[in-house]
Formats: structure tokens, C-alpha cells, sequence
């Protein structure tokens, strides 16, 4: 028997969206994967989240959004989605486990922030290492960060914290930005930022104290290495959206899922919902939004189903 929706991913999109057709009684089923929560999961405090004065801590709200679906009648299954079949209706939908048929489909399976490859940003992400400067910049009040690469989005991150850092320093592999010229301007033009150029960070300090006291830094030209003293460092090497599995079935303009009139894709009744589309906001509130829209959407393109 098919399910009249099926939700993939548990993040604030997904668990929004199942909130709502969970209230609409559609009885949908959540495929969290292997690693529930998406971004929020890997979090420390949460500020700027409507509703918690005293912020919360990024699991926790995303365990307060998954009862809040449960109390409704959402089903969470955490097994990993490894295909679907778009091609009919319903929707074949493969997990490591188990085929699922899908009556309507929520894509809500993110996005994921590049990263440098090393052992200790791991540990210490969400204590110091960071991937959204809107999210955790104002935990770094004259303090000293540094930024990793090179593009826009390194400028913009970069240009933000002078909010907040005393001193903001942009580290790229290269000798100058790839940035466009107006955003690179005001980069240089920001006296709070400074540059560290033809350099890759090997390492950060310290995993042991559970905060960032320090990064090892590499210099590509003549191979020469230097201990760093900083309180943050905010990767800015670009995010991967999860959609590989939707390769060759939906439409995507650099990875991201195109939608239109809403949350609709390019198949009739599947829908999309936060980070796998939105490349600009990348926050937990508008990804909450788009779950919340996504889940009326679909309500609504089902009641059409049913009378036609």
C-alpha cells in the first residue's frame, strides 16, 4: 500500500513539513538517514531561531520538531534513501532496508558544507569551526576569525563578521580573490579584514580543549609551515546539495533542485523544501518556511488527485 507522502529528510524543511501533513492526517513517513537533524544536528546554540529567547541547542530543536510531528502521527524511520523511480506513480522509493511507494514525495535532504578534509574540524565543528557566519557570528565578539577561501561567499561571510570579530582574515590557496569584483572590493576596502594569501590551513587547534585556539598553516609556494593564533575559523568553500540520487530525473541548476509555483519540481507530485533549492538564505527558520509550504502544496495537489 502506498503512502500518501513521503518525507526525505528530518531537518527543519523535513520535520516541518511533516508537522503540517501530519495535521492534515496524511500519515507521512520520514526518512531521516543515517545522520537525523541535517545541519542543526551539528550544532551548538542556536540564537536567532524565533521562539527561544535563551536560544537552544541544535539538536534539541531538532528532537522538539521530531515529537512535535510523532504527537500528529509522523512515522521517522532512520534508514538512508539509496533511489527512487520518478518515472511512475507511485513512487518507488529504496532505502538500505526497504522499498516504499510514495503517493506524493517532500525532498527536504539539504545541503552539506564543504569541507577541508581534516580530523579536527569534525570535533570542533559547532565549538569554534563554523560553516554559516548568520548563524554564529555573534558568538565571536572581539575576537579574532579567519575565513576559508575565496569566492563571494568567503567575502560576504568574511565582510559580516567585522559585525562582531575584531579582526577577520581571509584565507585562500591563491594570491587573489575569485570573488566578483564589487564583493572583492569591499573586502579590501573593510580595514577589520585582513589577507593571507597562497595558504591552506593543515590543521586547527585545539580538539583536546574543545574550542579553537590556533590553525596550522601551510603556504603552497614555498611549502612553509606557521602556527596561527585565532578563536574561529568559517569555512566558505561552497555547499554540495544532496540530490545525486534525483540526477537525470528532476531539473537542477548547479545541483540545486529548480522549483516552481511554490515547491513543485519539474515531476508532478514531488515537492522540494530547503537547502536542496535555496542556495541564498541557507537558514533553519526559511528552511522551516519552505517545509511549511511544501506540505501545503502537496495537501493540496492530493486533494486535486482525489476528485479528478
Amino acid at each position: 500500500m502506498a503512502h500518501k507522502v513521503i518525507i526525505l529528510g528530518s531537518g527543519c524543511a523535513g520535520s516541518t513539513a511533516a508537522i503540517y501533513t501530519a495535521r492534515a492526517n496524511l500519515s507521512p513517513l520520514v526518512l531521516e538517514g543515517h545522520e537525523p537533524g541535517g545541519q542543526l544536528s551539528l550544532t551548538t546554540d542556536v540564537e536567532n531561531f524565533p521562539g527561544f529567547p535563551n536560544g537552544i541547542q541544535g539538536p534539541e530543536l531538532v528532537a522538539l520538531m521530531k515529537e512535535q510531528a510523532q504527537r500528529f502521527g509522523a512515522e521517522y524511520r532512520m534508514e538512508k534513501v539509496t533511489g527512487v523511480d520518478l518515472a511512475r506513480r507511485p513512487f518507488p522509493v529504496t532505502t538500505e532496508e526497504n522499498t516504499y511507494q510514495a503517493e506524493s514525495l517532500i525532498i527536504a535532504t539539504g545541503a552539506s558544507a564543504k569541507m577541508l578534509g581534516l580530523e579536527a574540524e569534525k570535533k570542533l565543528l559547532g565549538r569554534g569551526v563554523s560553516t554559516c557566519a548568520t548563524c554564529d557570528g555573534a558568538f565571536f565578539r572581539e575576537k579574532e576569525v579567519m575565513v576559508v577561501g575565496g569566492g563571494d561567499t568567503a567575502a560576504e561571510e568574511a565582510i559580516f563578521l567585522t559585525r562582531f570579530a575584531r579582526r577577520v582574515t581571509i584565507v585562500h590557496r591563491r594570491d587573489q580573490l575569485r570573488a566578483s569584483k564589487i564583493m572583492a572590493d569591499r573586502a579590501r576596502k573593510n580595514r577589520k579584514i585582513e589577507f593571507l594569501w597562497n595558504s591552506v590551513i593543515t590543521d586547527i587547534l585545539d580538539p583536546e580543549k574543545k574550542e579553537v585556539t590556533a590553525v596550522k598553516i601551510r603556504n603552497t609556494g614555498d611549502g612553509k609551515e606557521e602556527t596561527r593564533k585565532t578563536d574561529g575559523v568559517f569555512l566558505a568553500i561552497g555547499h554540495e546539495p544532496n540530490t545525486k540520487i534525483f540526477e537525470g530525473q528532476l531539473a537542477m541548476e548547479k545541483g540545486y533542485l529548480v522549483v516552481r509555483d511554490g515547491s513543485r519540481t519539474s515531476v508532478e507530485g514531488v515537492f522540494a523544501a530547503g537547502d536542496v533549492h535555496d542556495f541564498v538564505y541557507r537558514q533553519a527558520v526559511t528552511a522551516a518556511g519552505c517545509g511549511c509550504r511544501a506540505a501545503i502544496d502537496t495537501e493540496r495537489w492530493l486533494e486535486l488527485q482525489e476528485r479528478s
